[in-house]
């Protein structure tokens, strides 16, 4: 089977702001922009990666989704357990310090996790939990 991952969806609850920290601070190209009804979806991604996208989506835009389920969503997203990314990186250090120096919310540290991996995390503008594992 051939088979890639296309795109990954992320919520997000403010478009200035998701930009300020997707494009801005990592770095990602913004490869398009929807607008509808004040609600926006906007598809990012590592310029060095052209099949591979994050589509930042509103949060239970979906007509199906009930008002509890809106407000179970909502809660979660505050608490930074309804949605998680991992990116990685060959240099942590120099990654973490240039997050810290841009205000991105300091989740972890780097640090050397017991199963093998050394990472950190922030959280994005919508309190989307990202995690950056340090690759060779």
């Amino acid at each position: 089977m051939d088979i890639t991952i296309h795109s990954a969806f992320l919520p997000h609850t403010d478009h200035q702001a998701s930009l300020a920290f997707y494009r801005d601070i990592l770095g990602f190209e913004v490869r398009k922009e929807v607008g509808y009804n004040g609600m926006y979806w906007i598809t990012v991604g590592h310029p060095d990666q052209p099949g591979t996208s994050l589509v930042l989506h509103p949060p239970a835009a979906d007509p199906g989704i009930t008002d509890d389920e809106r407000r179970t969503i909502a809660e979660m997203m505050a608490k930074g357990t309804y949605a998680i990314l991992t990116l990685a990186t060959p240099d942590l250090d120099a990654t973490f310090a240039q997050l810290e120096s841009s205000g991105a919310e300091i989740v972890q540290e780097p640090i050397e996790q017991p199963y093998g991996i050394r990472d950190c995390a922030v959280r994005d503008p919508a309190g989307n939990l990202i995690r950056i594992n340090e690759v060779n």
